[in-house]
């Protein structure tokens, strides 16, 4: 029952760590993008960790690693995958309209269809297919090749050989720890940091504190690898933003309203790491 094929959707930052732990675990890639530039940026991505991981002695040979991917535009190449992976900007509706198609795509009898959403309830996508027993959760964590972390996240539809399969996959294949969530919004990890995270804006919103005073205390004070602004920086502003929307959206409570600092900074394009400027700016 091992996984030998994965396709997955969608190869900037996450995507692309995904399908490169996959290659070094031994499988078969398959990524799709939504254009030939995407395509394009997205191999370079790859090209340039999988480089800088052999050059730090991390890794054999990356260009065998880099054989065992293959990135394109055209969905019809998914046909063939036992697991795809969505990993697609953070919207309902595109994700929605992704699984659609992924149901009818996808062939391979007992296929999991795996949504890499950090917010979004399983249920929704689930139920956009014909195959809801075979749809979950499987969320990784940014710098997806660094950090061990992955959560699982059946729907009430999930079939328990699915998440099994699953959590054999990550833990067996991937050499990456499990934890599993019920399917609410946010699962485990961002129902509590991202209030910690939206605090901490509001913090600096108010003129409380400075942003490298409030990273700093949380750092040196309470031995946090880094700040909080400083970790939106990197999860990117605008997913930040989306899953406290999430979370607001199902729980209706004040900790999980985005402060308008956040919307505003989104609204600019100030996203953070990735468009070079956020709390802190950076070199791109």
């Amino acid at each position: 029952m091992s996984i030998e094929r994965v396709g997955v959707v969608g190869c900037g930052l996450m995507g692309a760590g995904i399908a490169e732990v996959c290659a070094r675990a031994g499988l078969d890639v398959t990524v799709v993008e939504s254009s030939d530039d995407a395509a394009d940026a997205g191999r370079q991505r790859l090209t340039r960790s999988l480089t800088r991981a052999q050059e730090r002695g991390k890794l054999g040979n990356a260009q065998e690693v880099l054989g065992r991917i293959a990135v394109g535009t055209e969905m019809a190449a998914l046909h063939d995958r036992e697991l795809v992976v969505e990993a697609i900007v953070e919207n309902e509706a595109a994700k929605i309209e992704l699984f659609k198609k992924l149901d009818e795509i996808v062939t391979t009898p007992g296929a999991i269809l795996a949504s890499n959403t950090s917010s979004i309830p399983i249920m929704k996508l689930a139920v956009a297919t014909k195959r809801p027993s075979h749809v979950l959760g499987i969320h990784f964590f940014n710098p997806v090749p660094v950090l061990s972390l992955v959560e699982l996240v059946p729907s009430l539809l999930t079939a328990p050989e699915s998440t099994q399969r699953a959590r054999a996959f990550v833990t067996d294949q991937l050499d990456k720890h499990p934890i599993e969530s019920q399917d609410r919004a946010g699962f485990i990890v961002n129902a509590l940091l991202i209030p910690f995270i939206l605090s901490a804006i509001r913090m600096l919103e108010s003129g409380f504190a400075t942003a490298d005073d409030i990273d700093a205390g949380l750092v040196r004070g309470a031995a946090h690898p880094q700040g909080p602004l400083a970790l939106a920086d990197l999860i990117g502003l605008d997913t930040t933003k989306a899953v406290a929307e999430s979370l607001y959206e199902e729980f209706k409570e004040p900790l999980y309203a985005a402060p308008p600092l956040l919307s505003r900074m989104v609204d600019a394009g100030l996203l953070g790491r990735k468009t070079g400027r956020g709390f802190y700016s950076y070199d791109r």
